[in-house]
């Protein structure tokens, strides 16, 4: 598709292979956004004339049908990068009067969109923490190449079964979102490193590991960015205070501020913003003194917040504080062969040349591939929790 640059398509049912030739060369445009906290998509725009074998055969045998498997992979200077698997949910004929005008549009997302299917509600979980509830519901999806990257948490509850039994509620999707919600984790499918391969990761968020290289911008010939922005929102930072109750006679509660700073939200410059708002994430019942029944809670209880053990509950706010606290953003769009690599999400890069205030290192929070023939670009976003450099020169 461009000097360099190689895009191998695979359709099929469970087992992807190569597209038909005819395939490849009608693509004109493709498109894969990755972005934290959401599932991954793709959309390919196909070039379909009348009498073209993908509108003649291909369509109605129902080769683009839901939900069959796609597998994009892009080979940058013999680096082999599996951009999605994931499968196609909808496609969109444009017929035009135009010779060579009309197109079929492909959309799909990432294998999750199966775990999203069926209602599994009420399969019970006897005396089982979360984590082995997340291995058997991401078992379920072995034939098509999932691998399940469980991270346990520090919450270990073991509920006695001859008092409750854990139930699953809605689907594998929702179920594995809940259970991660409830420790302040996330869950997502992370495709590769070979095609047919996937992690299914139910664990922290972290922000931390290896930089990927650095987006260069204002220096001339060094310049590996198209454009870049920055922006600092000051008052969405907030302090978060958790009442957590403990059983007594009478039930007594008591504050914990939560820190945003944590080993898995390390700050990612010296400088970190003061927040200027608070929020209480509950408060205790307000007692009357004349009166021998309690008030109503001033704020709402926030969904198993005060159901929740106090361990728990930290862990929930912690997860909460550390995602209001990036505060800096930034965005833009580099050029793939200039930069050597694809910008991938969910970890860090540095910044260089934007200036003492904005360089440093990001979490890359989404980017969005767009490839059409002799193009390849990336559109990106950025956050941290900090202001500054920690280091006068940031790598390369």
């Amino acid at each position: 598709m461009i000097k360099g640059v190689h895009l191998s398509l695979l359709i099929g049912d469970v087992v992807a292979t190569a597209a038909p030739a005819e395939v490849v060369e009608a693509l004109t445009s493709v498109q894969v956004t990755v972005s934290a906290g959401q599932r991954s998509g793709f959309q390919l725009t196909l070039a379909a004339g009348r009498a073209s074998i993908i509108s003649s055969r291909l369509l109605p045998m129902g080769f683009f049908d839901p939900p069959r498997r796609v597998i994009l992979v892009a080979t940058i200077n013999g680096r082999a990068e599996v951009l999605i698997d994931g499968v196609i949910t909808r496609h969109e004929i444009s017929a035009s009067n135009d010779p060579g005008q009309s197109t079929i549009t492909i959309t799909g997302e990432d294998l999750s969109v199966l775990m999203d299917m069926i209602d599994f509600s009420g399969i019970p979980y006897p005396a089982m923490p979360f984590e082995p509830r997340a291995l058997l519901c991401i078992a379920k999806y072995a034939a098509f190449g999932i691998i399940p990257k469980v991270i346990p948490s520090v919450l270990i509850a073991v509920e006695n079964p001859l008092t409750r039994i854990r139930l699953h509620q809605g689907t594998d999707y929702e179920y594995l979102r809940s259970m991660a919600e409830q420790v302040g984790y996330v869950f997502y499918i992370e495709p590769g490193p070979v095609p047919g391969m996937n992690f299914a990761y139910w664990g922290p968020e972290i922000k931390f590991g290896i930089p990927q290289p650095a987006l260069t911008v204002s220096s001339d010939a060094h310049s590996n960015v198209d454009s870049m922005s920055f922006s600092f929102n000051g008052i969405a930072k907030k302090l978060f205070i958790l009442y957590v109750q403990v059983p007594a006679t009478p039930p007594t509660s008591f504050p914990i501020p939560l820190p945003d700073i944590t080993p898995l939200n390390p700050p990612l410059g010296p400088k970190i913003p003061i927040p200027l708002r608070t929020e209480f994430l509950a408060r205790p019942p307000v007692r009357d003194p004349g009166n021998t029944e309690p008030d109503p809670p001033t704020i709402p209880p926030r969904r198993g917040s005060v159901s929740m053990p106090p361990l728990q509950q930290v862990l929930l706010a912690m997860a909460k504080a550390s995602r209001s606290a990036d505060v800096i953003t930034g965005s833009g769009q580099l050029n793939v062969l200039r930069y050597g690599r694809t910008l991938k999400a969910r970890e860090l890069v540095a910044v260089r040349g934007a200036g003492i205030t904005y360089d440093g290192f990001y979490c890359v929070k989404s980017v969005t591939h767009n490839l059409k023939r002799g193009e390849y670009k990336q559109s990106f976003s950025l956050s941290r929790n900090a202001n500054l450099p920690f280091v006068p020169v940031v790598p390369v």
